[in-house]
């Protein structure tokens, strides 16, 4: 570890070197200059987007390298800066490479590819080019920095392992995505039974990948129990409920009981499910568009009501007091026809008014109706209120309010005299 520190130490000298500040200094110059051209929208108007993007990708890098010819020609060292010049080129190509896959390929799956893939490994790539201008890549590949388990390890092993979990981990998902999808299409497993085996594929492949490097980097089988007491002792105690929450979401998924896109009342709320993860459920709430997070143990042990086990219909229903004086088969048949004219209540089945109680002051019904997709039912049903409305209104039927009739009374009662006639 102390050779690679002072290696790291040896790089930055390279930093009091007059050409070297000489260089940054230009490269940042160019950087300032095109932020501020980027900033003003200076550029040559008329021209297609595509194009224009083009212009705005080599222009920085353009600068770069004429800054670096203009050194040439004085004689001063250049090297450093045409390379982050040609860095910088690389990296306005994959913003122009984002914007060509945004036309054929979703734009969630374009960030991740780039964000999460091409990205990393571009900044990896130009990371090793400017080390390796710098000191030998080899000779440090040999550096050891530290021990574990009697094993030495040096900097290239630990490198390398690093770049196969992180590869394993981004480039395990299409496999087991196909082979899950295979298994769909010739053996008929159920749909959430395919999303539980492209997980356990997925992790499968990065568990004995993680075991292959762990044998690369040099451990032994003793080394590797020892570390599988130590997470075994681990899941006892610090991480039981992530572990159990990991073994929920599997059976979750192979039970199908929770599928994305199915509606459950979370504390009284209709939420739909959107991404079944292994630890997590994340749903979505209408009422004020945000994301829940459930722990998926929480579905084995709570209650929970859903509205698409077997279909998205729901029975909803609104209520509303009529005045006595009215007949009471008249409002029936008066909202059983409101409910029909709203153009997202159900025709079948048919919407049913019903007779609940009789109030202090009305008579109370309940209009019961259908409703195709649950997470709807708050803004159907302020449809149909309004269309009760305009109905009673059209004709002619009233809806009371509470009435209190006051009595002035003196206290304490005057008491009356007895009238005794005289005779």
């Amino acid at each position: 570890m102390r050779d690679l520190i002072r290696e790291i130490l040896g790089w930055l000298g390279y930093l009091e070197r007059s050409e070297v500040l000489l260089q940054l200094l230009a490269f940042g110059a160019a950087l300032v200059l095109m932020r501020q051209l980027l900033r003003h929208r200076i550029a040559a108007a008329g021209l297609r987007r595509r194009w224009h993007n083009v212009l705005l990708a080599i222009s920085g890098p353009g600068l770069a390298m004429l800054l670096s010819l203009l050194l040439a020609l004085a004689q001063q060292s250049f090297g450093l800066l045409r390379l982050l010049g040609v860095f910088w080129l690389g990296w306005n190509l994959l913003g122009l490479l984002e914007l060509q896959l945004d036309h054929w390929l979703p734009k969630e799956r374009v960030h991740q590819l780039l964000s999460r893939l091409l990205r990393p490994m571009y900044l990896l790539g130009a990371a090793l080019v400017l080390v390796d201008k710098l000191d030998s890549i080899s000779d440090l590949a040999v550096i050891q920095v530290g021990q574990m388990f009697n094993t030495s390890i040096d900097l290239g092993k630990v490198c390398t392992a690093l770049l196969v979990i992180y590869l394993l981990l981004l480039g395990s998902a299409p496999p087991a995505a196909a082979l899950a999808w295979l298994a769909h299409r010739f053996l008929g497993i159920s749909e959430g039974s395919r999303k539980a085996l492209e997980l356990i594929l997925r992790y499968a492949v990065v568990g004995i990948g993680i075991l292959a490097v762990a044998f690369h980097v040099g451990f032994n089988g003793t080394a590797l129990l020892a570390i599988a007491g130590g997470l075994s002792v681990g899941l006892g105690f610090g991480i039981k409920e992530v572990f159990s929450n990991f073994v929920s979401g599997l059976w979750l998924l192979f039970e199908g009981s929770v599928r994305p896109g199915e509606v459950l009342m979370i504390d009284g709320d209709p939420c739909e499910v959107r991404k079944l993860g292994l630890r997590a459920t994340l749903l979505w709430r209408d009422r004020d568009n945000a994301e829940l997070l459930i722990p998926n143990q929480t579905f084995f042990t709570e209650a929970a009501t859903t509205y698409t086990a077997s279909d998205r219909m729901r029975r909803s229903q609104v209520s509303v007091g009529a005045a006595y004086h009215h007949d009471p088969s008249a409002v029936i048949a008066l909202l059983e026809a409101t409910a029909l004219s709203v153009p997202r209540v159900l025709k079948h089945p048919a919407p049913k008014g019903l007779l609940l109680s009789y109030g202090d002051s009305a008579i109370n019904y309940a209009l019961r109706f259908w409703i195709a997709n649950p997470m709807d039912n708050v803004g159907i049903c302020s449809e149909v209120n309004q269309a009760i409305w305009s109905a009673f209104k059209q004709h002619n039927i009233e809806i009371p309010f509470p009435q209190q009739v006051e009595y002035s009374m003196v206290w304490p009662p005057e008491r009356q005299q007895p009238n005794i006639e005289k005779h």
